[in-house]
């Protein structure tokens, strides 16, 4: 099992009324947004930081910090083709991705397909090597009482080769 590493991710943003929606490197309709100082797009803010960690490269904040104004409204879909580069140079590729997003509405699921296919796409691997679920939570805590969202991930690298 010599050059296989596991990282974990978690994170959390406030959702706010009249703020766009980024998930999963797509617009998702809704009333609400995610709030942060890139596009606030949870589920790629925490498959990030579980290669970095699997990677032992520190995380996001350390990499993307939010003082800096470079990153301010940035797509995260460029901060995460940044960590597989990362990656790459550190000498490990993905071996495979699961996440799960937690949302009281709107519902996720219709979405999966498109955020699959977009995300995969973004760091080379195939859709098979990435899985999304969504859940609520039963309208409890912040998730249910819809003040926020929040994004779990577990990944699996391997060394080159």
């Amino acid at each position: 099992m010599n050059g296989f590493r596991v990282g974990f991710g978690y994170d959390v943003h406030q959702l706010q009324e009249g703020q766009a929606f980024w998930l999963g490197g797509i617009q998702i309709p809704h009333t609400k947004g995610a709030v942060g100082h890139s596009d606030a797009d949870v589920l790629v803010h925490v498959i990030c930081d579980a290669l970095l960690g699997a990677a032992n490269l520190r995380d996001i904040g350390y990499h993307f910090s939010d003082k800096d104004p470079k990153y301010k409204g940035i797509d995260s879909k460029i901060l995460l083709k940044d960590v597989v580069n990362l990656l790459d140079k550190a000498g490990y590729v993905i071996g495979n991705i699961d996440s799960t997003i937690c949302l009281q509405v709107p519902k996720i699921n219709p979405h999966i397909p498109e955020m699959k296919t977009c995300l995969a796409k973004v760091m080379g691997i195939s859709e098979g090597q990435l899985s999304i679920k969504a859940t609520t939570t039963e309208k409890l805590g912040f998730v249910g009482r819809e003040e926020g969202v929040s994004a779990y991930c577990v990944v699996l690298i391997h060394q080159k080769g």
